[in-house]
């Protein structure tokens, strides 16, 4: 099993990222680092709601109030279907459409479609440099970049860096700018917060809201304006996530693909369709009529 891993891992750095990211990606996402992902992506979007900008849209248009359970899922299913079917795709491109009709329904500034983008490139490497069974080898890093520099094209979005360092430095550096306590920050920081903790039973959310806040760095957590972890809890949870990548570099390698797009998501017991994707008042078939579902015959482009 671990013989697997080496080989997938050298098989990947054979590629060229930016001629087969989509098949890097997939890769990552559906065999190598599913798991790991997921919590990044999860913690990418919180680090958007630290922006006065961003989060007052979000508190504005009432979803996270009202049904934050089907947003989460919703931009799950988005994403997912985009890295794991490929956005070029008849699926993948059928997502991009879902996406860019809804956001059309609202002005957001360049700037911040940008800083979004540039989270669910580097977010993902950062999570996996600090809690990933390995980290990141640098055609995957790339293929990341090529990845969302190509979303991000297809949803017109404007001045996308060329390069990955360049990239790098606009996040880095627009969150220095930008992040600053709001109450729409705390708002929606809270409403998300709460998301998470009540996928657990009831006796253990304060203390997943706690585990919450220390894997938020200080910035994040002012901007929130969330109370600091104590000292040893924040020590006890990353040295949790570390132990389970030890472990899991003696794990047998997956072998068959984990596909979020396959998933039951609460929102949609029946299924759903993408269409179905978004504001109830975008939704011209309802919230849950049977559609597309989690036990559908799923092809993956990728093979």
């Amino acid at each position: 099993m671990i013989k697997l891993r080496s080989r997938r891992l050298e098989h990947i750095r054979h590629h060229d990222p930016r001629r087969s990211h989509q098949r890097i990606v997939y890769w990552d996402v559906c065999y190598e680092f599913p798991f790991d992902t997921t919590r990044a992506l999860e913690l990418a979007l919180f680090r958007t709601y630290c922006v006065p900008s961003i989060s007052g849209l979000l508190d504005r248009s009432g979803e996270f109030r009202q049904r934050p359970q089907k947003r989460y899922d919703d931009t799950d299913l988005i994403v997912s279907t985009l890295m794991e079917w490929g956005y070029d795709s008849p699926r993948g491109a059928q997502a991009l459409a879902r996406m860019n009709h809804i956001h059309g329904h609202f002005k957001i500034p360049n700037e911040d479609f940008l800083y979004v983008l540039s989270t669910f490139v580097f977010e993902p490497i950062r999570w996996n440099a600090r809690f990933g069974w390995r980290p990141m080898c640098e055609q995957e890093k790339l293929a990341l970049f090529y990845f969302w520099r190509e979303v991000g094209s297809r949803m017109g979005i404007r001045d996308i860096p060329q390069s990955y360092a360049a990239f790098e430095r606009f996040n880095v550096e627009f969150e220095r700018r930008h992040f600053v306590f709001a109450e729409s920050n705390r708002r929606i920081g809270i409403a998300t917060r709460e998301l998470f903790a009540g996928w657990f039973p009831a006796p253990l959310k304060p203390l997943v809201r706690r585990v919450i806040h220390a894997l938020l760095d200080e910035p994040v957590r002012q901007a929130f304006g969330f109370p600091k972890p104590p000292p040893g809890l924040r020590s006890c949870v990353i040295g949790a996530l570390k132990l389970r990548a030890l472990a899991l570099r003696f794990w047998p390698a997956r072998r068959k693909p984990r596909l979020r797009t396959q998933t039951a998501h609460p929102s949609y017991p029946r299924g759903y369709s993408l269409e179905q994707i978004g504001p109830p008042y975008l939704c011209p078939t309802g919230l849950c009529p049977a559609g597309l579902g989690p036990a559908g015959v799923h092809r993956n482009a990728h093979g």
